[in-house]
């Protein structure tokens, strides 16, 4: 591979606001990449640092509706508050805020970029902090998304020829995403997340395998309260990996979450740093060219340590565990008692561990009977590139 990669940020990303109120906070995108930068992390050899160019709205229309476009349009510009529960517009989860649709589509267009700097000049990896949308519907925000920015960028991919795997590791199911497609063998969507049954969105059963063409291509690994690292890596071990060794893609997609973390407030996985790097580390050791986007996460420290795993991760690079010094300073005043990069291990409660290991080795089966038959006896074992 050719070593380039390129981190997508812009200082736009944190100029918005959800509210004040609202647990998504845009401050996420700054702290994140001010600890990327106090470990030195934009300063190696190959590594570019990139804005998003300017999204055309054709590109938007690849999959998003004209009237959804229309309106949330409209609604950016206006000064007053305004709804529509048709687009799931304007409700305390989806907020309208003036310049929301510009916002959304700057996120949009940083994983677009990133698509075009591993599809046209060759990087091997690209990382858009600001994307990870993977709620949004054709034609309704959901979730905090405006915009389904992977499912965009993916669409340029299959325009150019390319085989995709998308690899959702947030702790919420990546419906827009595998809806988009759903009846597709060009795209393996693969989604790790806590199970929909009392979770939104409701989704992501395994029982959900795709439909026409697709049929074996959507993959759901649902996990119950306390998965803790030793689970989480045995489903992607045991399921995600060998299916995207055996699809073999030409472009690996990686929604990157951290809402997974134990001490995420709006989830209840007990995902600490280890299983994220562990993944992330064999995700590298596959040497497929890998576009990162965001993703969720309400510990707003929980997302700056996560991203700068994978970042560092991306690039080869073993950071120290302690935070750099320059980072503490600016963090201290915002009240955050972190001073460590990396989590130590954790282990559930002895019955809910038993309760989540059941339901674990319950998706591995029935995986494995209706999905291993269709990807893997129709590309074959493999051991990646």
């Amino acid at each position: 591979m050719s070593g380039k990669s390129a981190l997508i940020y812009s200082p736009d990303f944190s100029r918005y606001s959800y509210g004040a109120e609202h647990p998504f906070k845009v401050q996420r995108y700054r702290l994140a990449y001010e600890l990327i930068q106090a470990y030195g992390l934009t300063r190696i050899p190959g590594v570019r640092l990139c804005q998003s160019r300017p999204i055309a709205e054709e590109q938007l229309l690849t999959f998003h509706s004209p009237d959804y476009l229309a309106q949330l349009k409209e609604f950016s510009t206006a000064e007053e508050p305004r709804a529509d529960f048709r687009y799931g517009l304007g409700d305390t989860e989806n907020p309208v805020f003036k310049g929301v649709y510009d916002w959304a589509c700057l996120g949009t267009a940083g994983t677009v970029e990133a698509a075009r700097l591993v599809a046209e000049e060759g990087y091997d990896f690209a990382f858009n902090l600001a994307g990870g949308w993977h709620h949004a519907h054709r034609n309704k925000a959901s979730g905090f998304s405006y915009l389904n920015d992977a499912v965009i960028a993916i669409n340029v991919l299959l325009a150019k020829g390319k085989r995709v795997v998308y690899l959702d590791l947030d702790a919420h199911h990546g419906d827009g995403v595998q809806d988009a497609f759903y009846d597709s063998d060009q795209v393996l969507t693969i989604s790790l997340h806590e199970s929909g049954v009392y979770f939104f969105p409701g989704t992501g059963f395994e029982n959900e395998t795709g439909a026409g063409k697709g049929v074996g291509y959507s993959v759901n690994i649902p996990l119950l309260e306390h998965t803790d690292d030793a689970l989480y890596m045995k489903a992607f071990d045991e399921v995600a990996f060998p299916l995207i060794a055996a699809f073999d893609p030409d472009v690996l997609v990686t929604q990157v979450g951290a809402d997974t973390f134990r001490t995420d407030p709006l989830t209840r996985l007990e995902i600490t740093t280890h299983a994220y790097s562990y993944i992330i580390r064999k995700l590298k050791a596959l040497q497929i060219p890998w576009i990162a986007v965001g993703g969720g996460g309400y510990d707003i420290m929980n997302v700056a340590r996560a991203w700068t795993i994978v970042w560092a991760i991306m690039n080869g690079i073993d950071l120290p565990p302690a935070l750099p010094s320059s980072f503490i300073k600016i963090i201290r005043p915002l009240g955050f008692p972190h001073k460590m990069l990396l989590d130590a291990m954790h282990w559930a409660d002895e019955d809910d561990r038993n309760r989540a290991l059941d339901a674990v080795e319950k998706s591995v089966a029935a995986i494995k009977k209706t999905i291993f038959p269709v990807i893997i006896g129709e590309y074959g074992q493999t051991s990646g590139k």
